[in-house]
């Protein structure tokens, strides 16, 4: 096999929960847009809407593809923008966020061009990649408006999307790296090829009790991930590991 260590990886880098903790407010405000919004298309003017109606659209949307949206459009026929737009509505996102300091300087520590890959819509991204900092080290920012494939929206998971993705800025699976917070994307990644790292200071509670359940206080790895690190910040440190399967 050729060793392809002189080249310099192209990194995916999710966002929420990678890259900032989104679990501390952000996401129980979307998940709290998202069950005023699921309630109003699911109401038929008769029957109540309960809320274990909404969680069971909200969660098992999310878990059979990959984002609630797929399943609000596929089965309800919603608009993607006026969901996007809607459930992404956060008042003060600034004080919401919470995140490590110098994530600049750990992606300019980085070899290699980064492209942002979220399924959170556009302008939200770009909101928060703007107050922490960190827009002008990625050459390329990717959200959910722009994951089509064949007229189609093909968010992360993906593989379809994924393969179109490195084929659009021409670099091999084997040179791109996925640093993600959610196994499914990783997994899905690394099936194409591509290295993976999984990030998990920020997993949910729920997220981390089902994965710890086979041993207490400590989250396996995976063998579709390649590295596991609890902070981006370590990145540079597994850079060696990541380089080893080359």
């Amino acid at each position: 096999m050729p060793n392809h260590t002189s080249t310099s990886p192209v990194w995916l880098f999710d966002l929420d929960n990678t890259l900032h903790d989104a679990s501390h407010a952000i996401f129980p405000a979307i998940s709290a847009n998202m069950n005023t919004y699921i309630a109003r298309v699911l109401h038929d003017g008769v029957t109540p809407v309960t809320q274990a109606r909404v969680d069971a659209a909200r969660l098992g949307y999310w878990k059979r593809y990959g984002a609630t949206l797929l399943g609000m459009m596929r089965h309800h026929g919603v608009s993607a923008a006026d969901f996007l737009s809607e459930t992404h509505d956060l008042k003060d996102l600034r004080a919401m966020m919470r995140s490590e300091a110098g994530l600049g300087r750990l992606l300019q520590r980085l070899p290699g061009r980064k492209i942002l890959l979220t399924n959170a819509p556009t302008a939200y991204s770009t909101h928060v990649m703007r107050h922490l900092g960190i827009g002008r080290h990625f050459a390329h920012h990717i959200a959910i408006e722009q994951m089509h494939v064949h007229r189609q929206l093909r968010p992360k998971p993906s593989k379809l999307m994924l393969a179109r993705l490195l084929r659009r800025h021409g670099v091999a699976a084997r040179d791109c790296i996925l640093v993600e917070d959610t196994l499914a994307n990783l997994k899905s990644a690394k099936q194409l090829g591509l290295r993976t790292v999984w990030v998990t200071q920020y997993l949910r509670p729920n997220e981390r009790s089902t994965l710890a359940q086979a041993r207490p206080r400590r989250l396996i790895r995976p063998n579709f991930v390649d590295v596991k690190v609890k902070s981006v910040r370590q990145l540079p440190k597994r850079l060696h590991r990541l380089r080893s399967f080359d």
